[in-house]
């Protein structure tokens, strides 16, 4: 009787073992659970980045404010008539003139709008 037992038991073990550790077994699931949920994080990311990116190339084809701002912005463009200031921080200006003090800020050279 004991044999039999036995017996039972180890073919118990042998039918449990692929459904939790076999290659659709129950750790295989949750592990691929883990990467599902890690994927959908990402693609939840990149889906918000997307969206920012339609929102400001519709901005782009209606308005001109924000090609304005990107001119301005990215390539430092300004309209006739404004005048550019560039402020520079006080360890720069401590590193090249030595003679401002802490914290100062100093007000760059004027740039002029070139001609029409």
């Amino acid at each position: 009787m004991h044999r039999l037992a036995a017996l039972l038991a180890v073919l118990l073990l042998a039918i449990q073992w692929p459904l939790w550790l076999g290659h659709g077994g129950w750790l295989r699931v949750w592990d691929l659970e883990r990467q599902l949920g890690a994927r959908q994080a990402v693609n939840a990311s990149l889906r918000q980045r997307n969206q920012g990116l339609v929102a400001e190339i519709s901005s782009l084809r209606q308005g001109t404010e924000a090609i304005e701002e990107r001119a301005r912005t990215d390539l430092y463009m300004m309209r006739p008539g404004e005048t550019f200031f560039q402020f520079v921080g006080a360890a720069a200006v401590g590193a090249t003139s030595g003679t401002a003090p802490a914290g100062a800020v100093v007000l760059g050279e004027p740039l002029q709008a070139g001609p029409e």
